[in-house]
């Protein structure tokens, strides 16, 4: 690699891991990066999976102090985030990318404003519900993660809006700790993911390498510094990035 690629490669995973341990969506930054150094987009999509699996170890220990809050939730959805994310990685070699990913800019769309509006749907919702219907929201939030999870394998540019907005439908309200909880689980949809690219030959090693070093500084970055804001402006934050997620998919997919 020449000395420009390897530093616009890093910088592409050092913004990627903030975006990632805030909201999420720094696929949409890795993955036309390594299109525009000429890697086919197979390759790019599992190597920058695997780089930003192994980049989320910075953002984990950030977060380290909100996963005793979160565990009985971790329990909960690691399951069908692990057979979710082996399904994704899967099918992505068997159906072609273009199809699915029309669908990506309305699901990022959907996911934003379910998590802009989760509050005014909460208290709507909830008061119409019995003691014993509180559980059906977790039981089609699991159904939601297994589909994330799919996707997650797949592609996985923006799961973390869709996660955050699941985890608000279903009463949590600390930011902090759903970003904790979203991250831990990122990371184990990719690592399935990653270790099924793998054994396929689909990474790119050395620009894997150069990536996961980028991410690792901006994964650390983002978890340490965001948790310093106050919960409101992490929350605009988050709508902001999914908004934009959402306008660049959009124009790209209808230009």
């Amino acid at each position: 690699m020449t000395a420009s690629e390897i530093i616009g490669i890093a910088a592409s995973g050092v913004a990627a891991g903030l975006i990632n341990a805030v909201a999420g969506g720094g696929t949409l930054i890795t993955f036309p990066v390594l299109l525009l150094y000429g890697t086919s987009p197979i390759i790019a999509n599992a190597t920058s999976t695997l780089a930003l699996l192994l980049g989320t170890s910075g953002s984990v220990y950030g977060y380290r102090a909100q996963f005793p809050a979160v565990r009985g939730w971790l329990l909960r959805f690691l399951p069908v985030s692990l057979a979710g994310g082996l399904l994704g990685s899967v099918l992505l070699l068997y159906f072609p990318e273009s199809t699915f990913n029309r669908l990506i800019p309305f699901l990022m769309l959907f996911a934003t404003l379910l998590f802009l509006t989760q509050g005014l749907l909460r208290r709507w919702i909830l008061p119409h519900l019995g003691q014993r219907e509180h559980t059906k929201p977790l039981y089609g939030a699991l159904i939601f993660q297994f589909g994330i999870s799919v996707y997650g394998g797949y592609f996985g540019a923006g799961i973390g809006i869709l996660m955050l907005a699941t985890m608000g439908m279903l009463g949590l309200s600390d930011i902090h700790q759903m970003n904790a909880l979203k991250t831990f689980l990122g990371s184990l949809i990719n690592l399935v993911a990653a270790a099924y690219f793998v054994q396929a030959g689909l990474v790119d090693w050395s620009k894997a390498g150069v990536l996961c070093l980028g991410a690792i500084a901006g994964y650390f970055l983002g978890s340490h510094y965001s948790q310093r804001l106050p919960q409101a402006r992490v929350r605009q934050l988050i709508i902001l990035i999914g908004l934009s997620i959402s306008i660049v998919l959009f124009y790209k997919q209808f230009r």
